[in-house]
Parts: C-alpha cells; structure tokens; sequence
C-alpha cells in the first residue's frame, strides 16, 4: 500500500502538470480543436439566428422605421461574416493540427476567424444600439396613446 502511495507520488512529480497522473498520454490537439470550434459555431448559430430575428422586425416595419437603412446594412454585413466565420471554422476543424506542415495556415486562419468575430462584435453593439426601443416615460406614455 505504502508503494502504491510513493509511486504515484513519483509519477506525478514526473508530469506535475497531468491532473491524473496514472494517464501518461497526452492531450490529442485535433480534439480539443475540433471541440472548440464546435462550441464557437454554436454560438454563431445562436447569433446568427437573432440577427435573422432582428432582420425580419426591421423589414416589417418599414422604410419608414428610424434607422431603417442603418440597421439592414449592418444587419446583412454581420449575417455575412457569421457564414464566412462558419466556414472558416469549418476548415479548420477538418485540417489536421498534428502535421507540423498544417500548423502555420490553422493558426492564420484561427487568427482570420477571431478577426472576424470581433468585427462582428463590434457590428452587434452597433446594431443593438440603434435597434434600441423607446424606455421608460415616453414608451409607456407611447403604449398607452398610440397615434
């Protein structure tokens, strides 16, 4: 029992970094790649769908409606780069992270495809911030006399 306890004292000094040191096999880059590019294209499905939301409320509205143009333009550009950003991750959970050769082009278009989030981002702040409905006094001042 006592060198049980010693030999997995020394197995994890060897590897202090292993959180369960009887595993010695490391961590297979292609997975974890590939499961963070599925959670980001999640996430981009989630966006992808609010902005087709946002999309259709401002088509009904109007050309009348107040950031009519503003907002259908951003809102189109930020729909566009959530496709270019799903194929990016698209290609790059399919390219083999281990191949030395493959590195480089995964981490350029890793650093394309978290370009391009943040410009989304950016685009979605814009959009939320002219998409904003009337608050407090005047909207409910509006509800109630509707003209």
């Amino acid at each position: 029992m006592e060198s049980a306890r010693y030999l997995t004292c020394v197995e994890h000094s060897v590897n202090p970094g292993n959180p369960n040191p009887g595993r010695s096999q490391p961590i297979n880059l292609n997975h974890y790649a590939t499961k963070k590019s599925v959670a980001e294209s999640m996430l981009d499905v989630a966006l992808f769908m609010s902005n087709a939301t946002r999309l259709k409320a401002v088509l009904e509205q109007g050309p009348s409606s107040h950031y009519y143009t503003t907002l259908v333009t951003l809102i189109s550009i930020s729909l566009l780069l959530q496709v270019v950003i799903g194929i990016l991750l698209v290609v790059i959970a399919r390219l083999n992270l281990n191949e030395v050769g493959k590195q480089w082009q995964l981490n350029q278009l890793n650093n394309a495809a978290t370009t391009l989030v943040f410009i989304t981002v950016v685009i979605n702040v814009f959009i939320t911030a002219f998409g904003a409905h009337k608050t407090g006094f005047l909207a409910a001042r509006t509800s109630r006399n509707p003209l």
